[in-house]
């Protein structure tokens, strides 16, 4: 296997996340006397720093932007949290590159603590040898961040190591820290996005790829 140490973003990668993280946003806008009644509206906040985001998106100072994180935590950590479901075909590919002696780690800007709860409760936490979040006090929330956190503490090698994630934090972590990236289009991030960002490789499904860590198989990839 040319990568034998894999990293993966969480949301948009790993789990559908939207129900979950866009009515805990919706309930924290409520909070501040923003209404918002369409979720899709929210989307944007799926990947980036949560904080990062209520100060893009709605212009809140620093200190509105973590009073908004707060209240989202309010309905997140035991409601939303579980208003996630995996992506068809995750366990299958995180059990093959098991099995073919891959290091799985992931690698979120979501707080470390929730999501350790989330692999949990989808029965896929065995598979990763690591977890590394951000704490909840936003701390080592920059992909970037984590990613060298990562390769600092497990020394893989770099040219055998890929960051697999829908956003372009992601793939921004990755070209910062040297190692090869894989976007994937199944999650929340678009395709103007990816190829504006430029990731070593472009995957539309969960089918492609496990067939790109599969030797038998040969994928398309996108340019």
């Amino acid at each position: 296997m040319k990568y034998n140490h894999v990293l993966f973003d969480l949301d948009g990668t790993l789990t559908d996340p939207k129900i979950g993280i866009t009515k805990s946003v919706q309930y924290a806008l409520s909070k501040s006397n923003i209404i918002v009644e369409n979720l899709d509206e929210l989307e944007p906040f799926i990947g980036p720093p949560l904080a990062t985001s209520f100060r893009e998106f709605y212009g809140f100072t620093e200190e509105e932007a973590w009073e908004a994180v707060r209240n989202y935590r309010e309905y997140f950590a035991d409601t939303g949290i579980f208003e996630n479901e995996l992506y068809d075909g995750i366990p299958e590919l995180l059990a093959h590159l098991a099995e073919n002696g891959a290091v799985l780690i992931v690698a979120t800007s979501k707080p470390q603590v929730f999501a350790e709860r989330i692999l949990k409760h989808f029965g896929i936490d065995s598979f990763f040898s690591a977890v590394v979040g951000s704490g909840l006090d936003g701390t080592m929330s920059d992909k970037s961040e984590i990613i060298r956190f990562i390769l600092d503490q497990h020394r893989p090698v770099p040219a055998e190591t890929v960051m697999i994630g829908d956003r372009k934090h992601d793939i921004i972590g990755a070209h910062n820290n040297g190692i090869a990236s894989i976007g994937v289009l199944y999650g929340y991030g678009s395709v103007d996005e990816m190829e504006a960002i430029r990731p070593t490789y472009c995957l539309k499904t969960v089918r492609e790829l496990h067939d790109f860590f599969d030797p038998t198989k040969t994928v398309e990839l996108q340019p």
